[in-house]
């Protein structure tokens, strides 16, 4: 069994690895920090057709880079492009829709394809696709900021921010909608919100990257 562990969460978080003979760990293109042992890598798309996918509906990369273990065995470090946590989802032959930035390695007998998210995706952040991960084993997700995770009960709403959200059930009941009314949709600050019904279990990031890019423009020369 892969053994692993998180460190330095929630802020600088990264994910350590270690690979017993024949133990494989899979990861986004980009998401290596270290490796050391006998440890052989090789570069897939997963399948063509939900690599092309990915790419051009989920603006993820094509590519995964599969890393394994020879006889000796070896270690893998894993981090996120962006100052945040790292938490895994354990399947059992279930399916999680995943925020497309927030995939970052997974291990076992998973696929990563789209989710259709249908014209509500393309109101909420300009993009019509989730990353849908499926099948048996551990994946890894990373956030901006630390990641939350929230149990709803049968009967409950929750409402939250849609730029916050990170990951859910595929079989999770929601919709997406506006913020209040129409003042506070146009002068409240939070715009699109997604209303997550129970019973389900939600993964939110305490952070979000529009605000941060949107306060460093104030410093930059302008041209």
């Amino acid at each position: 069994m892969v053994e692993w562990v998180v460190e330095k969460s929630p802020a600088y978080s990264v994910l350590k690895v270690r690979l017993g003979s024949g133990e494989q760990v899979t990861a986004e293109a980009g998401a290596m920090m270290l490796m050391k042992g006998d440890i052989q890598v090789k570069t897939t798309t997963g399948g063509i057709k939900r690599g092309l996918l990915r790419k051009l509906a989920g603006g993820e990369s094509m590519f995964m880079n599969i890393f394994q273990a020879g006889h000796a065995g070896g270690e893998v470090w894993f981090v996120p492009p962006v100052p945040g946590d790292i938490k895994e989802i354990k399947l059992s032959g279930e399916s999680w829709i995943v925020q497309d930035t927030s995939y970052l390695a997974h291990t076992g007998n998973i696929n990563v394809g789209v989710a259709w998210r249908g014209m509500k995706g393309l109101f909420a952040e300009g993009e019509l696709v989730w990353l849908k991960l499926e099948g048996t084993g551990t994946v890894w997700v990373n956030s901006y900021g630390a990641i939350e995770t929230i149990q709803v009960p049968a009967g409950d709403t929750v409402i939250v921010d849609n730029m916050h959200f990170v990951a859910m059930p595929s079989t999770t009941n929601y919709e997406i909608t506006k913020f209040g009314g129409l003042k506070s949709f146009l002068l409240g600050g939070e715009g699109i919100v997604a209303k997550v019904y129970g019973p389900t279990t939600l993964l939110v990031q305490t952070r979000v990257l529009p605000p941060l890019a949107r306060l460093l423009q104030k410093y930059l020369p302008r041209k």
